[in-house]
């Protein structure tokens, strides 16, 4: 089986419940903007890594934005990194190695966690988490680093999410970026992933 391979975006399987849709829409806005050839050639600089799971289905363990992104911009296949091959397990197994690889995220939009069995077989059927737009878009502007830490941007979301009202975020996002961005370089925040040291 090749490292790298082409599958249809679709037939993905999440491997969290919730992503943020404001980052989701400005991805989808640019892959939009490319023509065919361009989206192609997007999408094979940027693989998404995943796991063969059982039944020969493909599970992602990260990018889950770009994927919905490049759905909803009607990019039918994208190019994927194979991590591991977990495909001789049954899904009594599956799930707690997915988890012990801290490959798996079943938190919810209020950082509640449930069971495996409610991740969605589809990308188009995550909930959308405000405070995961909040975390991407406080990383871009310099709020922290990124970290190879598996699902730093939750952990940044729940940060956050103790800390500003849900109604200031949805009432003005852009104004809820700095606050959450001097929340991220504030003494508060030390231990977090990517957490940067002002000198």
């Amino acid at each position: 089986m090749a490292k790298i391979h082409e599958h249809k975006i679709h037939d993905l399987r999440p491997t969290q419940l919730t992503i943020g849709m404001i980052e989701v829409q400005d991805k989808k806005k640019r892959l939009a903007s490319l023509n065919v050839h361009e989206q192609r050639s997007f999408m094979e600089a940027h693989p998404l890594p995943a796991v063969l799971g059982p039944e020969g289905n493909l599970y992602i363990t990260d990018h889950h934005h770009l994927g919905r992104a490049a759905l909803e911009a009607g990019v039918e296949t994208g190019f994927f990194m194979v991590e591991a091959d977990f495909s001789g397990l049954d899904m009594e197994r599956f799930w707690p190695e997915m988890d012990r690889n801290k490959w798996v995220h079943p938190l919810d939009e209020n950082g509640v966690r449930h069971v495996y069995a409610l991740i969605p077989h589809h990308l188009e059927k995550l909930s959308d988490d405000v405070y995961r737009s909040l975390a991407g878009y406080v990383r871009e502007g310099g709020g922290y680093e990124k970290t190879p830490t598996a699902f730093a941007e939750f952990v940044w979301a729940d940060f956050f999410r103790r800390s500003i009202a849900v109604e200031d975020i949805k009432r003005d996002f852009a104004a809820a970026v700095p606050r959450a961005k001097a929340l991220a370089l504030s003494v508060a925040a030390q231990g977090l992933p990517g957490y940067k040291t002002i000198s």
